[in-house]
């Protein structure tokens, strides 16, 4: 009996020791260093003219600048004609900034600055859009290129992705060069002409800034939004992209005799593809609760309190439910871990027809603390001595450097974002798709992707989707955000 009682109150002490330390970790938990921008002075915006900017923007949708999967089917002619309408539409903007036509049809315009020890900004909107997939143009409320302004807002292919933030960016320098405005800070816009099949302009583009010695303080590109209904808060949130996920496309290949579909043997190539796709599907990476994602997640629960702020500060106890709560969600366990998705097969011409060769592709979106390395490593284990090779379908895109959040750079974005959503917690994101901003790492000392736009998540699905449209509410507040980042980080 003496024994029990001397385990029981072990086992009491124990757990009252692990709740004095949950409840220490949890009282004294702050999110890492994350600035809010409070101490930066926001210059004020200029006056411009919504409606004649509504106009405009209804315009450009209707431009089809167009990125095909084959670059032969893009009519270029759209690019020539979007540029000639660019320099009509804004005079201003075009007498103050240099403009320079890469021979891709990327576009590069430069303000110089009166003081040239103040490193320069970089702005960053692309001009192409994503095809409508054939056959869903009778789904759109109005016709995908057709720039209708109905119902507060302007309806199209790119009005969101992403001709809203390249318009709005031109109305902001117009009306600040109207205004009599001169930068000591000098500004580029770069306008990549190619975003959504590669990027090779925003490459090339980098390429030409750092030939000139630039060396930007900040790029803000696209690449995240205001969230109206943030998972862990259910409220606002202010996600400023710190980095982006690599990209890497992996190509499975069995090779196999061929022959007559009558005469099966045992295993085909096409057997031998699958049984290897299955086995590196099969092998996730993990959940891992570090880098931007959990930044973000830190900020958000140390906002929220309570049991989610319990969680995520004692995660030496709670680690394992904190990750499955996050593996429930492909969405939110996208941040969290290096995914891995089989999208193409290809096998025999016919279907009677033994393939010589069956192959299959496989996308990763490679999380910051893992390379391309790690992955094909990955999947030579997972495929072991099976009859398949593996290789790239081309280099793949490291994943890029994790910006400051708490540099001169962000706190001017931050800041210009809070002006207008005060109420939002302002947090670093995890962009797990990718954008022409990662190009500009060599020439810029952070890197950061944001828009001032406000959805909800279901909202965000209009993105590369049917009914893409800008609400003039939000092409406003896009307006008047790049005027005051622009006004109070180069004025």
């Amino acid at each position: 009996m003496g024994k029990r009682r001397t385990i029981l109150l072990g086992g009491l002490a124990i757990v009252a020791v692990a709740a004095g330390v949950v409840g220490v970790r949890t009282a004294t938990f702050a999110p890492g260093d994350i600035a809010d921008g409070s101490d930066i002075r926001l210059a004020a915006p200029p006056p411009f003219d919504l409606d004649a900017a509504t106009a405009h923007l209804s315009v450009a949708a209707q431009f089809r600048t167009i990125s095909h999967q084959d670059p032969a089917e893009n009519d270029i002619a759209e690019w020539d004609r979007l540029h000639a309408w660019l320099a009509a539409t804004y005079p201003a903007t075009h007498r103050a900034m240099a403009r320079t036509i890469l021979p891709n049809r990327t576009l590069v315009f430069h303000w110089p600055g009166s003081d040239a020890s103040l490193a320069p900004i970089i702005l960053m909107a692309h001009q192409d859009v994503v095809p409508v997939t054939e056959g869903t143009e009778g789904d759109w409320k109005y016709p995908p290129f057709s720039g209708t302004i109905a119902e507060q807002a302007v309806w199209g292919r790119g009005t969101i992705d992403d001709k809203g933030s390249l318009v709005g960016l031109f109305e902001a320098i117009e009306a600040l060069a109207v205004q009599g405005f001169r930068p000591k800070r000098g500004i580029y816009l770069v306008s990549g002409h190619d975003e959504e099949a590669g990027g090779s302009g925003a490459v090339a583009a980098a390429a030409t800034l750092k030939a000139a010695g630039v060396k930007a303080l900040f790029t803000l590109d696209e690449g995240s939004v205001v969230l109206r209904d943030t998972p862990v808060i259910d409220g606002p949130a202010i996600l400023i992209g710190v980095a982006e996920k690599g990209y890497a496309t992996l190509k499975v290949t069995a090779d196999a005799p061929g022959g007559h579909s009558s005469m099966p043997p045992a295993e085909t190539g096409v057997t031998t593809l699958a049984r290897a796709v299955l086995a590196i599907a099969d092998k996730p990476f993990p959940i891992e609760m570090r880098g931007p994602g959990a930044a973000m997640v830190e900020a958000l629960a140390a906002h929220k309190g309570g049991a989610t702020k319990v969680a995520v500060a004692n995660q030496w106890l709670l680690g394992p439910v904190l990750q499955g709560q996050l593996s429930a969600s492909p969405s939110a366990a996208a941040a969290f871990h290096t995914t891995i998705a089989p999208t193409m097969l290809q096998g025999s011409p016919k279907e009677n027809v033994l393939p010589q060769s069956a192959s299959a592709l496989i996308n990763y979106r490679i999380a910051p603390w893992n390379r391309s390395a790690d992955v094909m490593a990955r999947a030579r284990a997972a495929v072991g001595d099976a009859p398949v090779k593996l290789s790239w379908v081309k280099p793949p895109n490291e994943p890029s450097h994790v910006s400051s959040s708490n540099s001169l750079g962000w706190k001017y974005v931050a800041a210009a974002a809070r002006a207008d959503a005060p109420d939002a917690v302002v947090a670093p994101y995890l962009v797990v798709a990718a954008t022409d901003s990662r190009s500009m790492e060599p020439v810029s000392a952070d890197v950061y992707r944001f828009m001032p736009m406000h959805f909800t998540l279901k909202e965000t699905a209009m993105i590369h989707g049917t009914n893409e449209h800008m609400t003039i509410d939000s092409f406003r507040r896009m307006i008047v955000f790049y005027a005051r980042l622009i006004a109070t980080s180069a004025g």
